[in-house]
């Protein structure tokens, strides 16, 4: 399984342990569900690429590629055997021509005949060379031009390519517009984070009261014996203790971090957002979120 389809199953695990029937859980399957989808597009897009982009590529690196490399490593060497075969006739031909000069008694006419020997096998050596070289020259052209044609097909693959991304990332923005339609509308069944159902068709309702009816229903407590706790804080000039419930870090430097089952200062000030309360810890100080919180007599 792929990263998206992984995520996709622990949350449609997570839903389910939820409950179906709740919001957080059914809006965890739909999550889920949709990033399998995602996790499914983005596996042909991978196997789409691998073969009409992928496959002809390394077929060419490792197999026109390297012929390529190889005839023209030949053709090089046979550059270079041509090369030393042209220096030695150049000072065969040096030799005899100052042999010829000094040609004043029977020994150096000896050395003239060994030169001009020596001149006619260095001929026929570049000859031999010049034509293997010319021979090797030929197959590498033939190959090098084979590579237009190469590149024209390399041309429609990446084309290909580009097709097979544009159709992945069309697919994972459908199924995030209808993931995105589906959390903005809940049934009536789903309005409380309970297993509890109701029997009488509500209209569908935005994802921010689903939200907010589903967080309602989370403390342990009753919910007006809490908020009439924080209302009569935050109405008053006094402060109150309050344990904290999780972990929270704090965004910037005018909140304050908290620890789980620590135990902080909480007072209100004029002014302060609804949500949230100052808190104190010995000489630090700053904003704190009253859902993390839990007021003690």
């Amino acid at each position: 399984m792929n990263n998206p389809e992984l995520l996709g199953q622990y949350m449609i695990d997570a839903g389910n342990e939820f409950g179906p029937g709740t919001a957080y859980g059914n809006a965890l399957i739909k999550c889920g569900e949709t990033q399998k989808r995602i996790g499914t597009a983005d596996r042909e897009l991978i196997q789409t690429s691998a073969i009409n982009f992928l496959t002809p590529l390394r077929n060419f690196t490792d197999g026109d590629y390297k012929t390529i490399a190889k005839e023209r490593k030949l053709l090089q060497n046979k550059r270079l055997d041509l090369d030393a075969a042209k220096t030695r006739l150049k000072k065969a031909k040096v030799a005899e021509a100052r042999a010829v000069q000094l040609n004043t008694s029977q020994p150096e006419e000896n050395n003239i005949m060994i030169w001009a020997e020596e001149v006619t096998k260095s001929e026929q050596e570049v000859r031999i060379t010049q034509s293997e070289f010319d021979r090797q020259a030929e197959i590498t052209r033939l190959l090098l031009e084979g590579i237009s044609s190469t590149h024209a097909h390399h041309l429609r693959c990446l084309n290909d390519f580009v097709e097979a991304q544009m159709t992945y990332y069309a697919q994972c923005y459908q199924y995030m517009l209808d993931l995105q339609k589906q959390l903005g509308s809940f049934p009536s069944t789903f309005l409380s984070n309970n297993n509890q159902s109701s029997s009488t068709p509500v209209p569908s309702v935005s994802a921010p009261s689903v939200l907010a009816s589903a967080s309602a229903s989370l403390p342990s407590v009753s919910n007006s014996v809490v908020t009439s706790g924080f209302s009569e804080l935050k109405s008053s000039s006094g402060n109150r203790k309050a344990r904290v419930l999780y972990d929270y870090d704090a965004a910037n430097s005018s909140e304050l971090s908290l620890l789980a089952d620590e135990v902080i200062t909480v007072y209100s000030i004029p002014g302060m957002d609804s949500d949230w309360l100052m808190g104190e810890r010995g000489n630090q100080k700053g904003k704190v979120p009253i859902t993390y919180l839990e007021l003690l007599n």
